[in-house]
């Protein structure tokens, strides 16, 4: 794999900081959204980040699996939740799944998740 998750959820961050300039109603709102359903609830909010990256996994979005790896490292997912989550997204969208799985993983180790044994 030739992405560095990384750089990426820096080229990212700095885009959608223009975007935080240039549409500020859109931003102001998508963040809002974001910041009510981070919140400990129902479900945990690391339950919430997990089902983020499975979400991200199936729709393919490399900058998805940047920031929301790097949030999982953040909330200390273990890699044995890490996993879990993407047995889930495997079996909900097949082959390509299974390839974005991959990188998922990736990006998960890039930013500091616990490496296989």
């Amino acid at each position: 794999m030739t992405t560095s998750y990384k750089e990426l959820a820096g080229q990212l961050g700095a885009k959608l900081k223009e975007f935080k300039q240039e549409i500020p109603e859109t931003m102001q709102g998508f963040n809002q959204m974001g910041k009510a359903t981070h919140d400990d609830g129902a479900l945990s909010a690391k339950t919430k980040e997990l089902i983020a990256m499975a979400i991200g996994i199936s729709a393919r979005c490399q900058g998805c699996l940047a920031f929301h790896a790097q949030a999982c490292v953040k909330m200390g997912v273990t890699r044995a939740e890490f996993e879990e989550m993407l047995q889930v997204a495997v079996y909900m969208g097949g082959g390509p799944s299974l390839m974005t799985a991959a990188e998922a993983l990736a990006a998960y180790e890039e930013f500091g998740g616990e490496k296989a044994a």
